[in-house]
């Protein structure tokens, strides 16, 4: 069975410009949960881009997910959070928006920390870079995990020439997507490769 789609916006992309190409790619594609990827900006750009996203990703039918904000994904009505600061953090998030929302843990680097989080009322475990190279370890990692317990996986594989979910219930795109000179082509195309690799 072919994974859900993830989709994670590019860093540091202009509030201005960035949702109409989000738009393009959204209706190219059926994502079930957008993250807006924070990247170096400030909590004012950040603030400005989330805004922007939130009401395009809903009205696509995507549970939006902020990057390590939990005031923010109230103050906008997201859809929950996506904690990469480890599990007291994820303790914080769960105490603030669980049941209402979704809360996702990520950067967990090894079996022992994919399972503390695992412990907690997490709706997701991410496994793999928000952007950039390939992590083979985290890979393996998402197989592993996604072979072993029913929290859904999402595995990460930004590089355009990797379209394998290794098993995991969720697959995330990110670079192979916003590198392509269509972004909304290179996610038919993706689609496509994962539905014969399902």
């Amino acid at each position: 069975m072919a994974p859900q789609l993830y989709l994670i916006t590019p860093a540091n992309a202009e509030p201005e410009s960035f949702p109409a190409t989000l738009m393009a790619v959204l209706n190219a594609a059926e994502f079930s949960a957008l993250l807006v990827s924070r990247g170096a900006m400030d909590d004012a750009a950040y603030g400005r881009l989330a805004a922007a996203i939130v009401n395009v990703g809903q009205g696509a039918g995507c549970a939006v997910l902020i990057e390590d904000d939990i005031a923010l994904t109230k103050r906008l009505g997201a859809d929950g959070v996506h904690i990469t600061k480890g599990p007291a953090a994820i303790k914080t998030a769960i105490a603030a928006l669980k049941p209402a929302m979704i809360v996702g843990a990520a950067n967990v680097p090894s079996r022992h920390d994919a399972m503390t989080a695992g412990e907690m009322d997490i709706d997701y475990v991410f496994f793999g870079p928000l952007d950039g190279v390939d992590d083979a370890t985290a890979a393996d990692l998402g197989q592993w995990w996604a072979e072993t317990f029913e929290i859904p996986a999402v595995l990460s594989q930004p590089a355009a020439d990797t379209v394998d979910a290794r098993g995991a219930e969720f697959f995330a795109l990110s670079d192979s997507v916003w590198s392509a000179a269509n972004p909304a082509q290179a996610v038919a195309a993706i689609v496509a490769s994962l539905g014969e690799n399902a």
